[in-house]
């Protein structure tokens, strides 16, 4: 009877888990789109110049930036309940700066943290999935996802009809806030494993008997030097991937648009479409592809999808308007990618710096996306768009063979890792 109602216990974890995740991944997912959809109502609110208005885009990243940098390592020194609540907390606070406050430095400051905090709850679910899901950890990933991407595309429909009102934007806002305090609240009930304890335990261990200095355990903590995980092998490998990636996949989210309108011909509504088709076929991908990345494992799967979301991503776009259906297509290839890099992660470095080196990976391959940002308007001003707009499948191309050298050199790794995905 004991054995029943501890199986019976962690089934109704894994269910409060789920829900929470999937609760918080929706809110998170719609949040992230609120600085595209209203910056007409930005820019008519605080007499944006377009300088400005691009400003809120590079804060945020910085924001990404700060955060996953030492967020990471936050997530390896505490309990990751205690710093989960604590970041949904913070990102909580930022939505309430939105609705108390009307002032445009403000708003960069609400920027600032709660697409900070945000992207660091997104990797924060990536590592406690394989915990809390043993039985298929890599599908959960992508049905997590997949709801995130529910978030995102439902409000990019449903607020984006009131894109031009700033007081729609603080009632989204609103309605973001209240399912953070369920997912808060829900998230309390949960149970999370602490894999400090055990690493912390073998470390002391260790201790004794190596003095090899690496690691090092002070009151339970078990933090690593960041220039330890840097210097661990496939770290910039890593980087370099996951770079080339975001400037493909947040090129087309920031630039498609204005690409479609002032180079293709096309009308903004129509140029829309076809953005609303990429991420609502990245969207269905996450739910549709998950099996499969439960069945073949996370290195495989990306090699794959990842071979056919960078055929299809490229010939779209030198195909000119005729080719923009493939464009769109490619969101159903590329949907599993992101996630399962991520969750592939777990995979390449040790529990005792996961979380500290997937915040890294992330944090230093945000600096692609700043710079991409920075420099892309300049560049649109002195060769032309259509030019210039070649290199976001240059670097999607670049993120698919960066990936083959990393395949080949952890093939080994990744043979033993896929049986060992306990999928």
């Amino acid at each position: 009877m004991t054995g029943g109602m501890t199986v019976n216990g962690k089934k109704t974890g894994q269910v409060l888990a789920a829900l929470n995740f999937m609760i918080l991944m929706a809110a998170l997912g719609a949040s992230d789109s609120l600085r595209g959809i209203f910056a007409p109502a930005f820019q008519e609110h605080f007499s944006l110049n377009a300088s400005s208005l691009s400003l809120i885009i590079v804060v945020s990243y910085i924001g990404n930036l700060i955060f996953l940098c030492f967020g990471g390592q936050i997530l390896d020194a505490y309990p990751k309940k205690k710093v989960t609540l604590s970041v949904i907390a913070l990102w909580m606070g930022a939505l309430i700066l939105y609705l108390t406050t009307d002032h445009f430095i403000l708003l960069l400051v609400g920027m600032f943290f709660s697409m900070g905090a945000s992207t660091l709850l997104n990797t924060t679910v990536n590592i406690l999935t394989p915990a809390l899901f043993v039985t298929a950890p890599g599908m959960m990933v992508n049905i997590f996802f997949f709801v995130q991407g529910i978030g995102t595309s439902g409000s990019q429909n449903l607020a984006g009809r009131a894109a031009g009102s700033y007081q729609a934007f603080r009632m989204v806002n609103l309605i973001l806030l209240v399912m953070g305090i369920i997912s808060f609240l829900l998230l309390l009930k949960v149970e999370v494993p602490d894999d400090r304890e055990k690493t912390g335990s073998k470390t002391k261990k260790n201790g004794r008997e190596k003095k090899d200095g690496k690691a090092k355990t002070s009151g339970g903590e078990n933090k690593v030097p960041w220039t330890d995980i840097m210097k661990a092998d496939g770290f910039w490998m890593l980087v370099l991937i996951f770079g080339l990636y975001f400037v493909a996949e947040h090129g087309i989210l920031n630039w498609l648009v204005s690409y479609g309108t002032e180079s293709l011909g096309l009308t903004s509504a129509k140029a829309a479409f076809y953005l609303s088709l990429f991420f609502g076929g990245m969207t269905v991908g996450r739910l549709v592809f998950a099996p499969a990345v439960s069945r073949f494992g996370a290195f495989k799967s990306i090699l794959f999808f990842g071979g056919a979301g960078t055929l299809l991503f490229t010939a779209g776009i030198l195909s000119g308007t005729g080719g923009l259906w493939m464009l769109s297509l490619s969101g159903l290839a590329m949907s599993i990618l992101y996630p399962t890099l991520v969750f592939m992660i777990n995979y390449i470095f040790p529990a005792n710096m996961l979380g500290g080196a997937l915040g890294m990976v992330i944090s230093v391959a945000t600096l692609f996306d700043i710079g991409f940002n920075f420099l892309f308007g300049r560049l649109i001003d002195r060769i032309g768009f259509s030019v210039s707009f070649l290199i976001i499948p240059a670097c999607m191309v670049g993120f698919y063979i960066s990936y083959l050298v990393f395949y080949r050199r952890y093939k080994a790794l990744q043979k033993s890792n896929v049986r060992g995905e306990h999928e």
